[in-house]
C-alpha cells in the first residue's frame, strides 16, 4: 500500500487517502484479503490524525472497498469484475461532473474541453 499526502492540495487528506487506496484496489494492486494497517499505525506512518485515517477507512468500508472483522482488522473486499467496473464508473462520473462544472464556469465549450482532453490523454 502506497499513499502520498499532498499538504498543498485543496482535497482533504482523508479524501486523498480514500482516493489512493480505492484506486489501488480497482487497479488490482491491493488484492482481496489484503490487511490494511491499523488506523493508529497508518496515522503515525502518514503523520496525520487518527480521525483522518478513521474517516478514510469508514468511507472505504461504506463504499464496499474494504470490510472490518472485529478484533482482526480491515481487509480489502473480494470484488467481482462487474463490481470493480461499476465502482470505477461511479468514481469517474463523480469527478468528471465536478470538473466539467468548474470548466463550464470558466467559459470552456464542450469542443474546447474535448480538445484539451485529447491533448493531455
Amino acid at each position: 500500500m502506497n499513499i502520498n499526502i499532498l499538504n498543498t492540495s485543496e482535497k482533504p487528506i482523508y479524501q486523498q487517502i480514500f482516493d489512493q487506496i480505492s484506486a489501488q484496489i480497482i487497479k488490482g494492486e491491493l488484492k482481496p484479503g489484503f490487511c490494511l494497517p491499523p488506523i493508529r499505525t497508518a496515522a503515525l506512518e502518514l503523520r496525520v490524525s487518527i480521525i483522518t485515517v478513521k474517516k478514510a477507512w469508514e468511507d472505504l468500508e461504506r463504499q464496499g472497498f474494504i470490510y472490518t472483522m472485529v478484533g482482526r482488522g480491515c481487509f480489502v473486499a473480494d470484488l467481482s469484475k462487474i463490481d470493480v467496473l461499476s465502482k470505477r464508473d461511479q468514481m469517474i462520473e463523480v469527478k468528471l461532473a465536478k470538473d466539467i462544472e468548474y470548466y463550464k464556469s470558466l467559459g470552456f465549450s464542450l469542443d474546447e474541453l474535448i480538445r484539451k482532453i485529447e491533448k493531455y490523454y
